[in-house]
């Protein structure tokens, strides 16, 4: 396997692998800690350096599964880069305690968080989501005192508007406040429109780093639904009702399934292109993957292997394939 490349985390002095590992969906309901275990164990074998999790993740479970097998698996502390995100809350029918980022919940979130995963400190620390009912200078505040007390090193956030993490930035700026280094947005070949169009003047005029996630967006890019819903698949438990049309839609993966044909020429699965196109965006710090299994750690980290194939033709190609309209 291809040596695993070292990213600097926006304009940070933080490195971080080009693939890294998150939980997503599968800690807590597909995967207990035995598995989970054996996943990160092959994802840092392969290179990885960075895990990715969130509060809301199976209701905090997801984190105290990765806190338990990370020490179960003894690895001393400055070795790997890790993140959690807060927004959603875990406390029903509590007030200022659910889809906020108001200084109370941030201040009591992080806490909580550190003990599930049985640290004293995370390295990245995102706000999950805006909040329209907090002011921004509140949210801002309360993120920079959390870094100030050494329970986070670096704070930043996901799925917010480039105006949003404009207006944050220059709050922080302007107060002498820590600033927001790195956004986790959704990016793959079927969603392009807020990393390579909304944030474009953001990376080189604050130095935003990207932390992206669903690199194939939700398993539609597996090529694994060309042909129907299989059994077993995501698509196929109770609760992701909702990803069924996404992953039935007809044109898309007409498309997948000549990415698929690409693939097969370059000697890589469809999942390890459509991986590789995003950690070839040179925005992009680093690709969260996911998996239920330990064959898709495997498979998805032969992702560098494409990387390497990704020439200007090849990238012309994949493009070509998914935005028709750019073929001349």
């Amino acid at each position: 396997m291809a040596d695993m490349p070292l990213n600097r985390l926006g304009r940070s002095g933080l490195k971080v692998s080009a693939l890294s590992f998150g939980s997503w969906v599968t800690f807590g309901g597909q995967v207990d800690t035995g598995l989970a275990k054996e996943q990160l164990a092959v994802a840092r074998e392969g290179g990885v350096n960075f895990f990715d999790n969130a509060e809301a993740y199976a209701g905090g479970k997801s984190e105290e599964i990765m806190g338990k097998a990370i020490a179960e698996l003894g690895w001393a502390r400055h070795t790997y880069v890790i993140s959690t995100k807060i927004f959603w809350g875990i406390h029903e029918g509590v007030p200022n305690m659910k889809n906020t980022l108001n200084r109370k919940y941030l201040l009591q979130a992080i806490d909580g968080s550190l003990d599930r995963l049985g640290l004293d400190f995370v390295d990245l620390l995102f706000c999950h989501r805006p909040d329209p009912e907090t002011p921004i200078e509140e949210t801002v505040w309360a993120m920079s005192d959390i870094v100030s007390s050494g329970k986070a090193l670096y704070w930043g956030t996901s799925e917010w508007s480039a105006d949003e993490i404009r207006a944050a930035w220059d709050i922080a700026d302007r107060r002498n406040l820590h600033k927001p280094v790195m956004e986790q947005p959704q990016y793959n070949l079927f969603e392009t429109r807020r990393v390579e169009k909304e944030y474009a003047r953001l990376y080189e005029d604050i130095g935003l780093g990207l932390t992206t996630w669903s690199p194939l967006a939700s398993g539609l890019l597996t090529g694994k639904y060309v042909d129907g819903i299989p059994e077993g698949s995501r698509a196929s438990l109770p609760g992701y009702e909702w990803l069924k049309g996404l992953l039935t839609d007809e044109e898309k993966n007409a498309q997948v399934r000549e990415l698929g044909a690409l693939a097969e020429r370059l000697d890589v699965t469809t999942s390890q292109l459509a991986i590789a196109w995003v950690a070839k965006n040179p925005h992009v710090s680093t690709v969260i993957l996911g998996a239920s299994n330990v064959e898709q750690v495997h498979e998805n980290l032969g992702a560098l292997e494409a990387l390497e194939r990704l020439d200007d033709d090849v990238m012309a190609e994949i493009v070509g394939i998914i935005h028709p309209w750019t073929r001349g």
